[in-house]
C-alpha cells in the first residue's frame, strides 16, 4: 500500500537485519518506522515503543496493509534495533534526509548550522559510561538534519565537523560553526571556509 512513508519504508529495507532467516514475524522496516513514530511520539523506552504500537496497532495494520495478529514484545523490538549497525542507519537516514531537503530547499543561499550536543540520559553511571555527545548538521531553509557523528571520548568537535563536512558535501552552502572551530592552525580547507562564514 502507498503511503507517505513508502520511499523510507524501502530504504529502511536496505538495512541488514541481525535476525535469523527462520522466524521473522515482524518485518524489520516496519518495526523500526513505528518505532520512529512512537519516539516521535514521546515514547522513552522498549516497553513504551511496544505500547504505542499495540494502541496503534489497527490504524497501522490498516494503513501498511500487514497482517500482524499483535505488536511484537518490547523485547522483540529491543533485539532488532540493538542488533542494527548503526553506520547502516546512518546512511539511510543521511540519504532521506537529502532526497527531502532537496525537494523542499528554497532558492538562494543554504544555510546549514553545525553544532554538538549532549544527548540527555544517555550516560549509564552503572558501566560508568559517559553520555553521548554527537554533533548535528542542521539545514536552516528546510529545518532538517542533514546527517550527524557520535564523538569519541577522546576527541572533540572540530575533527567530527571536518569529517561531516567532507561527507555531506556543502560546496556553495554558507557554513556556521562554533567559535572553537576557528583556530589559526586548521589546515583543513572546508573548516576555513566554514570559520569565514561563522559569525564572529
Amino acid at each position: 500500500m502507498d503511503t507517505a512513508f513508502t520511499h523510507l519504508l524501502a530504504m529502511l529495507g536496505g538495512i541488514a537485519d541481525p535476525r535469523r532467516a527462520e522466524g521473522k514475524l515482524y518485518e524489520l522496516p516496519h518495526v523500526f518506522l513505528f518505532s520512529i513514530l512512537a519516539v516521535m511520539a514521546g515514547a522513552n523506552s522498549y516497553r513504551a515503543i511496544h505500547s504505542f504500537m499495540d494502541v496503534h496497532l489497527h490504524r497501522l495494520k490498516e494503513t501498511f496493509g500487514l497482517n500482524w495478529k499483535r505488536a511484537p514484545a518490547y523485547t522483540t523490538v529491543r533485539g532488532i534495533l540493538q542488533g542494527l549497525a548503526a553506520g547502516d542507519v546512518e546512511k539511510v537516514f543521511r540519504l532521506h534526509a537529502q532526497i527531502l531537503n532537496e525537494s523542499a530547499a528554497c532558492q538562494g543561499m543554504r544555510v546549514v548550522a553545525f553544532d554538538g550536543k549532549t544527548l540527555r540520559g544517555s550516560f549509564d553511571n552503572f558501566t560508568d559510561t559517559r553520555a553521548a555527545h554527537l554533533v548535528s548538521a542542521f539545514a536552516a531553509d528546510t529545518a532538517l538534519v542533514l546527517g550527524h557523528l557520535e564523538i569519541d571520548d577522546k576527541s572533540n568537535e572540530i575533527p567530527a565537523v571536518q569529517r561531516l563536512l567532507g561527507e555531506l558535501g556543502l560546496a556553495a552552502s554558507v557554513i556556521t560553526v562554533d567559535a572553537l572551530h576557528c583556530q589559526k592552525k586548521l589546515s583543513n580547507e572546508p573548516l576555513k571556509e566554514a570559520c569565514a562564514s561563522s559569525p564572529r
